[in-house]
């Protein structure tokens, strides 16, 4: 069985959402860290160097999805880390805005485990 070091960060001002994605990722042997705003996905960032995907809501309050995927691919120590759209926006255009500001990846709420897994794999 293939052992999964790196870890996943999911950033999600919604507490529920958080707990519903770590209990579907444990469940397939992910390692996860959460936080409920991007300026605390940015800390967890800096005190890990083991992240290998982000699940970024993409509409939070202060500092939504697309500034902080700005930030990150600005950021030297953040900008390889790649990152993953978790939105409730599906309409059309949605996925191309997602994928414009830098995410590598977009999936749309409610989410789709083995489209997420799928992509998960592609991008750790």
């Amino acid at each position: 069985m293939e052992i999964k070091t790196k870890k996943v960060l999911i950033i999600d001002d919604d507490s529920r959402n958080i707990f519903a994605l770590t209990a579907v990722l444990k469940a397939k042997k992910y390692n996860c860290l959460s936080a409920n705003s991007a300026e605390k996905g940015f800390e967890i960032l800096a005190k890990n160097n083991d992240i290998g995907v982000v699940l970024m809501d993409m509409m939070m309050p202060d500092m939504d999805g697309y500034q902080a995927i700005d930030n990150m691919k600005n950021h030297p120590e953040m900008q390889k880390i790649p990152v993953i759209a978790v939105t409730a926006q599906a309409m059309v255009g949605d996925r191309e805005r997602c994928m414009n500001a830098g995410a590598v990846g977009y999936i749309s709420k409610p989410v789709n485990v083995d489209e997420l897994v799928q992509q998960l794999k592609t991008h750790i």
